[in-house]
């Protein structure tokens, strides 16, 4: 069986990116939205790419950036994946060349179908909690009811999920991928150790 791949989001310091890849995250997100709490300038971005294992995914976010950004962003920083949280279109997103992951607000099954059909060429959809106002971050979950029996293709469940519901999203909705933010945080920006690590050791002892 094949383990549950984690993304942990939202990492602001070197030291986090470090420990999470040290605790068996899979991939790490710099978020380079500047109406998020979890904002990184394209230094600091550098000095946590510089501690990034070799096998580590270094995912970038960005919400309706400007093209031009992307590109600066890409000539500095050595983004596995790209991750867009707002309204970009499909030929926006792949106009850079690189794997990208598109993120959808969920309230119903019907945006989640869309997103695929949308987005046929994107490496995964990234399922997250529709707020109003707010491109991800929140913090909500959304309800995991709405998932279609059977999503072909890859997908990943994000939204409002911390060590404690981790186990049990997974169970329910039986993804293969997961994405965390402020669940693993002691407060915004800030990792906690503790949450990392149980909510990697939570992950882990379920099988996709």
């Amino acid at each position: 069986m094949k383990k549950v791949q984690i993304k942990i989001c939202g990492i602001t310091r070197a030291e986090d990116a470090r420990l999470a890849a040290d605790l068996g995250a899979d991939a790490l997100g710099l978020v380079f939205f500047h109406g998020s709490k979890r904002h990184v300038s394209l230094e600091q971005a550098q000095q946590i790419a510089a501690v990034v294992p070799p096998f580590v995914q270094l995912t970038g976010l960005f919400v309706n950036a400007h093209a031009d950004t992307v590109y600066e962003t890409l000539q500095q920083i050595p983004l596995n994946l790209l991750q867009f949280h707002g309204d970009e279109t499909p030929e926006f997103c792949r106009q850079f060349q690189r794997p990208y992951l598109k993120a959808v607000r969920v309230r119903t099954d019907s945006d989640i179908e869309q997103a695929f059909a949308d987005y046929a060429d994107a490496r995964g959809i990234l399922l997250d909690a529709w707020v109003d106002g707010a491109y991800g971050g929140t913090g909500q979950t959304f309800d995991w009811q709405v998932l279609p029996p059977s999503l072909r293709g890859h997908w990943i469940l994000a939204g409002g999920l911390n060590p404690d519901n981790v186990a049990a999203a997974l169970a329910q909705t039986k993804a293969r991928a997961v994405d965390v933010s402020g669940g693993v945080e002691a407060a915004a920006g800030i990792k906690c150790p503790r949450k990392m690590a149980d909510f990697i050791a939570a992950c882990r002892g379920v099988t996709a």
